[in-house]
């Protein structure tokens, strides 16, 4: 069996304060049950520019402009920091709210969105100044609509899209019975599509026309009212990609979905079923504002007004990027019960064992990496660091670590959150851009990615989720050079024993 490796990973983020305003659960179940609600009131003085949020480090954390270790050296409270940060990144990009609305247009199939005439126009425009997104035409299809029809169609129960105190587009229901196909629904799919578009764009061009099998692992389902849920955004997201050569399904697993579908992936490529798979994932509409009446409350910007996405690829062995080790991967089983302990072991210790490792062979742990900042303030604590201390507590009780060095063990197998509270989005996925080029920069070894879930989220039981896979520098290189040398050196003494017979040949006969 072969070996599957990790050849490229991207992340994106997108800038939503007026999705979150008017569509983030929390904002729009507030709304529908007490519209007067005074945090709703003060939600526009609490949004953030897209300036801010370029600038704002745990953003440029996430894509890659500034390593974990970087960002841990910065002073908190970082939505304080006056850092200059960079849209663009090493390894993925922040988009503006306009050039999300833009995307919206490209992915809708239906002709379910309608814009402001003027709006198209200022969305043409910023495009026409983005180096890569220029080059799309992403407004071929915009139906523009004046301010009298577009008002009229969200007075028809379409779905508002706004800019600032402007309306400037909606979305429209696909059905109107279906629930499943209501324009609120629509608008939360078409967004999740689009995010997981622009991530998927962050892997190369070449590379996306190989892509044999596209797996999506967000946290919407798709479909109408005889199959809700049926997907296959997986597809839909690979058409507008251009990954002509692959079909796909959707992974959904709540938080530890993006890990589930990683193993899945390696495993596909591992047997030789495909090639080239592409995991990937958008951002959720719902968990926009999240904590935003807590954030409020505390006086602080809200946060949580960033759509996240990823895509990574995963290929056959190329000898060089690093590997899925899928032989060190845990499992919560449905018999491993939901106490921390229990959790951790199944996920850490376990596998670790089973391979005849320890954490201490481990150089990093990526787990759930949501931003305390947005967390705390919400009473939810400090995710990243109490998932680091249970790991090093089980190391202790392993025999694996001195309790003396509980807090050693967390600095160096650890990291600050940094992600946005997207759900799936921090579980696990956002370090590997990072460790993709600690390893190759040989600072570390290997890391595990640890992703976990909810499952009593469904209402369907009450069991907890979790998978773990340990990724690791590619030895291929290294044999191989090994090997060449060894060839060279078996050549070199075959020609030095030719060289010998026909010295003691030309002795002979001299």
């Amino acid at each position: 069996m072969g070996k599957a490796v990790i050849r490229q990973a991207g992340y994106i983020l997108a800038h939503a304060p007026n999705l979150l305003m008017w569509h983030g659960a929390a904002a729009q179940q507030a709304r529908s049950q007490n519209p007067d609600e005074p945090w709703l009131a003060a939600i526009p003085d609490h949004l953030r520019t897209f300036e801010q949020a370029v600038n704002y480090p745990p953003n440029q954390c996430y894509i890659n402009n500034i390593t974990p270790a970087q960002l841990e050296a910065l002073p908190r409270p970082w939505l304080n920091s006056d850092y200059q940060g960079s849209a663009c990144g090493e390894g993925g990009e922040i988009y503006s709210e306009t050039l999300l609305y833009a995307l919206l247009c490209y992915v809708d199939a239906f002709d379910l969105t309608a814009w402001q005439a003027s709006f198209v126009s200022e969305m043409q425009s910023q495009l026409s100044e983005h180096p890569q997104l220029s080059q799309r035409a992403l407004l071929d299809n915009a139906v523009s609509v004046n301010d009298d029809e577009l008002a009229l169609l969200v007075k028809q129960h379409a779905a508002p899209l706004w800019l600032g105190d402007r309306l400037v587009g909606c979305v429209k229901a696909a059905h109107d019975l279906d629930i499943n196909l209501c324009a609120h629904v629509m608008l939360e799919n078409l967004v999740t599509k689009a995010s997981a578009v622009l991530a998927g764009w962050q892997i190369s061009a070449d590379a996306l026309e190989q892509v044999e099998y596209v797996i999506e692992c967000s946290e919407e389902a798709i479909g109408d009212v005889n199959q809700r849920g049926g997907g296959n955004l997986a597809k839909a997201v690979a058409e507008s990609i251009h990954c002509r050569q692959a079909t796909g399904i959707d992974m959904r697993g709540f938080c530890a979905a993006p890990v589930h579908a990683l193993v899945n992936a390696a495993a596909l490529v591992q047997s030789g079923v495909y090639k080239s798979v592409l995991v990937l994932a958008g951002g959720s509409v719902a968990k926009l504002g999240m904590n935003g009446r807590d954030h409020i409350k505390h006086d602080m910007p809200l946060l949580e007004d960033m759509l996240g996405g990823f895509a990574l690829l995963i290929t056959a062995d190329d000898g060089v990027s690093p590997v899925v080790n899928t032989h060190v991967s845990g499992r919560h089983t449905v018999g491993t019960g939901s106490s921390p302990q229990a959790v951790m072991a199944s996920l850490i210790s376990q596998p670790l064992k089973a391979a005849g490792m320890t954490t201490e062979d481990v150089d990093k742990f990526s787990v759930e990496l949501q931003n305390p900042e947005i967390t705390q303030p919400a009473g939810a604590g400090n995710v990243p660091e109490s998932n680091y201390k249970m790991i090093a507590a089980l190391s202790v009780m392993e025999g694996w670590l001195e309790r003396s060095k509980l807090g050693d063990f967390v600095v160096r197998h650890g990291m600050p959150g940094f992600a946005p509270t997207q759900g799936h989005i921090p579980s696990g996925i956002p370090y590997i851009g990072h460790g993709l080029r600690a390893i190759a920069a040989r600072e570390i070894e290997n890391f595990m990615v640890v992703g976990k879930g909810s499952l009593f989220l469904g209402r369907m039981t009450n069991q907890f989720d979790g998978i773990s896979v340990l990724v690791e520098r590619n030895q291929g290189q290294e044999q191989g050079d090994k090997t060449e040398a060894g060839e060279l050196s078996a050549l070199l003494a075959e020609a030095m024993r030719k060289v010998a017979d026909e010295l003691e040949m030309g002795g002979d006969r001299g």
